[in-house]
């Protein structure tokens, strides 16, 4: 379905335009399918990414700046979102053996059980892009999106 149509508005005035309010308009729908399928796991996007990046990292730790960098959303309160899965027994905070002003974190246990769990019904969430578009349709548009942050 047109954007113009989904946004009720025929005043695009210009193909640039209506490119970028398709990327908007699909980012949030696409945000709004992830952040209801993590609700289901008592997550949000955020905390998932943070989980993802302290796998990716395990058995070693992360700093906060590490997890920072490598956020999605480079806006997150990256330190309230460790707080919250610390909470949750889902990441572990120690302090540094290289810089004792330093805390590390580390994925638990729970938090490495939570994304297997996860991993298993992602395919949900995948589906959203296959049932639409092809396999290479898709590498297409990760190389167009790649281009256009050049």
């Amino acid at each position: 379905m047109k954007v113009e149509h989904v946004i009720k508005s025929q005043k695009i005035t210009s193909n640039e335009l209506r490119a970028a309010i398709t990327i908007f308009y699909t980012n949030n729908w696409l945000f709004e399918k992830h952040k209801k399928f993590f609700k289901k796991h008592s997550l949000t996007n955020q905390q998932y990414n943070v989980l993802r990046i302290l796998r990716g990292q395990y058995p070693n730790p992360a700093s906060i700046t590490l997890i920072k960098d490598r956020m999605l959303d480079k806006m997150s309160d990256t330190s309230r979102l460790v707080e919250r899965l610390i909470k949750m027994n889902l990441v572990i905070r120690e302090i540094s053996t290289t810089d004792k002003r330093s805390k590390d974190v580390i994925i638990s246990e729970n938090g490495l059980n939570l994304l297997v769990q996860i991993d298993h019904e992602m395919p949900m969430i995948d589906n959203i892009i296959k049932k639409n578009l092809s396999e290479a349709e898709v590498n297409q548009l990760c190389d167009l999106l790649d281009k256009l942050r050049g």
